[in-house]
């Protein structure tokens, strides 16, 4: 296979993830996670010395955009769909940087024609 051959087929993989990520859906950075939590009230069951329960679960996510760092709690009967946009973003993330990678390297092959056309 030439370098023009080698050139097409990889942007033709860059056709098809620039396709795969029009069809993403809602997405969202972070990670989910289950806390526990322990009340100020003397005397709760939290604070049980031999058996303490502490309040929960409940659902945290967490994520850094732009340098900041945020985090709210989910409710439980939202957490699927959190679980699903964070699923999506991590897809974003990967098909991005397969992106990069493919124009990096045709970035590089076009390169190397060009000095092969100026030696000739």
């Amino acid at each position: 296979m030439n370098i023009e051959q080698r050139i097409q087929s990889l942007e033709d993989k860059t056709q098809q993830i620039k396709n795969h990520l029009l069809t993403l859906g809602d997405m969202r950075p972070g990670s989910l996670s289950r806390q526990y939590n322990v009340c100020g009230k003397p005397g709760c069951r939290c604070k049980d010395p031999n058996h303490p329960k502490r309040h929960g679960p409940y659902y945290q996510l967490s994520y850094v955009h732009r340098g900041k760092s945020t985090s709210q709690f989910i409710r439980p009967e939202l957490r699927a769909t959190v679980r699903t946009q964070i699923a999506t973003f991590k897809k974003f993330r990967k098909l991005s940087d397969q992106w990069v990678n493919l124009a990096l390297t045709i970035a590089k092959l076009k390169l190397d024609a060009a000095k092969q056309k100026l030696s000739s």
